[in-house]
């Protein structure tokens, strides 16, 4: 562990420079974080007003609802496609004679809205597109809420390098309680982060067990409510590794002070040991409005931002250690972190096509994690490292999705034989 503060989150560094109302773009509006975010900035008008929004482009009539809701100066899409479904969704959600809020469209209008003026960008967009817009946030000095974890896991050493102390803060439930533990001491103190995870809906199976699962299974995840890719993250346990790298890169942490265990209730998010044997744990009922809440309004709480334990109720909480040999993605991941370079974008990257390969039927559920070790071991050395470009990110990761497409292909035909 370095000596030195990390230049991303860490409570010890933070400021409030902003007084009264804070002014907010959310990135990805029509998906799980910022419909929640617009919940929560719907129930605090005093503390949040939200000036733009930005969706890939599939839901415009919420889009067109949500902007309507907000009265946003500017809404943003990533498909030019759909301006002119927008721009109908927009006239019959806004009266005759109001202003319509501006339209930007295409891949760039998420990065262009990340840079407008703002105090904090929300970036729950998925998968690693998410890049941009959290670079270009960052280069214009708003405080980044990141719900992104893709960006900074294959973008790392060009996200460290632009942030400034306390300019991102994380929206991940577990990053958030991390967060808010490690508020408790200092840098030194820390002995290792405990990074929760429930399981998913196979928690307990074998790795034959997990050979005929269906698209339906892995989607019914046991206690949050979130997209398909994420859903199935979870199911794989793809996202607590990306977390684990995650880890990593915002608290300076080895990766060998880095744990996961399994814990189904998903009351507690994550723990921080202390060198005294203490260990802080942070927990709420599963609501990622809260974490959201964190990512907002910090170093302010924003009152009831979700629910409370009863403690008039018994209750009981469960940990487990993490089935490595079922669950491989975890290990892969804490070795593609520790590589380095364009490693974990080569990993994120295949993930994300074996995924969407699982979802359309093409590819059995334990073929993802064997095709993305597959595409890992081809990359072998990673380049950048610590000089990783942008060009080195985004030519590593149309290499990892060709080499992921073939072997998902070859995989699905030796599964139908």
């Amino acid at each position: 562990m370095s000596d030195r503060p990390s230049p991303l989150a860490d409570p010890h560094l933070l400021f409030d420079p902003a007084a009264g109302r804070r002014d907010i773009v959310i990135l990805g509006s029509t998906g799980s974080i910022g419909t929640q975010a617009i919940d929560l900035a719907l129930r605090n008008p005093d503390r949040f007003r939200v000036t733009a929004l930005s969706a890939a482009g599939g839901r415009v009539a919420l889009l067109a609802e949500q902007a309507r809701l907000l009265r946003v100066r500017t809404v943003a899409v990533a498909r030019e496609d759909v301006v002119p479904a927008l721009k109908e969704a927009l006239d019959s959600e806004y009266g005759p004679g109001e202003p319509l809020p501006e339209i930007l469209a295409g891949p760039e209008a998420a990065t262009e809205l990340a840079a407008s003026e703002c105090h904090t960008v929300l970036n729950g967009i998925t998968g690693s597109i998410g890049l941009a817009p959290t670079l270009a946030a960052l280069k214009a000095g708003r405080t980044l809420a990141l719900a992104n974890k893709e960006s900074l896991i294959v973008g790392g050493p060009l996200v460290k390098a632009l942030a400034k102390p306390g300019q991102i803060i994380p929206v991940d439930s577990e990053h958030a309680a991390l967060f808010q533990a490690l508020a408790a001491g200092t840098r030194a103190e820390v002995r290792k982060l405990v990074v929760t995870a429930s399981g998913g809906p196979f928690r307990g199976r074998t790795r034959a067990e997990l050979a005929s699962v269906t698209v339906q299974d892995a989607l019914a995840h046991p206690t949050w409510a979130m997209g398909p890719v994420i859903t199935v993250n979870s199911a794989t346990l793809v996202n607590k590794g990306l977390e684990v790298i995650e880890a990593h890169l915002l608290y300076d942490i080895p990766f060998e002070r880095i744990e996961v265990v399994v814990h189904p209730q998903s009351y507690v998010h994550s723990m921080v040991e202390f060198t005294d044997g203490s260990t802080l744990a942070q927990a709420t009922p599963p609501d990622m409005r809260g974490p959201i809440a964190i990512g907002l309004g910090w170093p302010q709480r924003v009152p009831d931002a979700s629910t409370a334990f009863d403690w008039t109720k018994a209750s009981t909480w469960e940990f487990f250690p993490l089935d490595t040999e079922a669950f491989p993605a975890v290990g892969l991941a804490r070795h593609v972190g520790a590589l380095g370079g364009t490693a974990p974008a080569v990993f994120n990257a295949a993930n994300e096509e074996c995924v969407e390969a699982f979802l359309a039927g093409r590819l059995p559920f334990t073929a993802i994690m064997d095709t993305v070790s597959a595409v890992v071991d081809e990359h072998g050395t990673p380049a950048g490292g610590t000089s990783l470009t942008v060009a080195d990110v985004l030519e590593a990761e149309t290499w990892a999705r060709a080499r992921a497409q073939e072997t998902a292909a070859r995989a699905a035909v030796e599964a139908r034989a």
